[in-house]
C-alpha cells in the first residue's frame, strides 16, 4: 500500500484495466436507443464490488376471512445495480489518455452531467448506459451518496468516494421482445439433452434449420453432428 491507502504499483494495475464508462442515452418514440458519445465519464478506479438485483412482484391480497393468500404474479420489476465510484485528485491515480487531472469538485459536476441534471429539452435527467467488461446495463439513477475522506488545508476535497444506484431501463421494443422469450431477436443459452441437433435446435429458436453452420462456427464446434447431452450452446441474435 502506498501512502495514499491504495496498492503498490497502482498506475500499471489501471492501466492494465478496462474502466468503466457511463455514457447518456437518448430515446426515440420509437424507442430506440442512442448513445450521447459526448456525455461519457470515465471512472478513475473501477469498482471493488458491483451489486445487481433482481426482484419479482406478486400479488398476495387477501379477501376478508381468508387465512391464507397465494402469491400470485404482479410483474418483474426493473433490475437494480449499485456500486462505490472513487475520485481522486491527488495526482496519485493517474488519468485516462491524455486527459487533464481534474479537482474532485469538478470530477463531481462532470458525473452529476451524466446521471443526474435535468436535462432542459428531455424535460427529465439522462438514462444512461453503463459498461464495464461484459456487464451492459441501462438504466437511470435513482439516488447518489457522496463520502468526502480527504481534504487540502483549505478544506477543499481530495478524495471522496460516491455511492450509485441506477434502476433498470428497458426500451418498448426490447420490452416486447423480453416478452416473448422465443424470439429469434433474443440471445439463446440452450442445455443440449439426449436426441438434440443443431438443425433441430434451430428450427426450435429460429424458426429455420440452415442456421446451423453459423451457430456451430459461433460455438467453434469441430463436429455439429454430435452433439453431447449437457454441453451449453449459445445461440446468438439473428443479425
Amino acid at each position: 500500500m502506498n501512502a495514499y491507502g491504495l496498492p503498490s504499483g497502482i498506475d500499471s494495475l489501471v492501466n492494465l484495466k478496462t474502466r468503466m464508462n457511463i455514457t447518456a442515452c437518448t430515446i426515440a418514440s420509437g424507442g430506440t436507443v442512442s448513445l450521447v458519445e459526448s456525455k461519457t465519464f470515465t471512472v478513475m478506479l473501477n469498482p471493488s464490488e458491483f451489486s445487481h438485483e433482481y426482484s419479482i412482484c406478486y400479488n398476495t391480497k387477501k379477501t376478508l376471512g381468508q387465512i391464507g393468500a397465494d402469491a400470485k404474479f404482479s410483474a418483474i420489476n426493473p433490475d437494480k445495480i449499485s456500486f462505490t465510484l472513487m475520485l481522486d485528485g491527488t495526482g496519485v491515480v493517474p488519468t485516462v489518455g491524455s486527459a487533464p487531472m481534474l479537482d474532485v469538485a469538478t470530477q463531481l459536476q462532470n458525473l452529476c452531467k451524466v446521471v443526474y441534471n435535468y436535462v432542459g429539452d428531455q424535460h427529465q435527467p439522462n438514462h444512461v448506459r453503463i459498461l464495464w467488461g461484459t456487464q451492459i446495463f441501462f438504466g437511470r439513477m435513482e439516488s447518489m451518496s457522496t463520502q468526502y475522506t480527504l481534504f487540502k488545508p483549505n478544506g477543499a476535497p481530495l478524495r471522496a468516494k460516491v455511492t450509485l444506484k441506477f434502476t433498470g431501463f428497458m426500451s418498448k421494443k426490447q420490452m416486447e421482445l423480453e416478452s416473448n422469450r422465443s424470439s429469434p431477436d433474443l440471445s439463446h443459452i440452450v442445455n443440449v439433452v439426449e436426441g438434440d441437433t443443431l438443425p433441430l435446435l434451430c428450427q426450435r429458436i429460429y424458426g429455420d434449420c440452415s442456421y446451423y453452420l453459423d451457430v456451430a462456427r459461433f460455438n467453434r464446434l469441430t463436429d455439429f453432428r454430435v452433439l453431447q447431452p449437457g454441453d451449453r450452446l449459445h445461440f446468438p441474435p439473428l443479425g
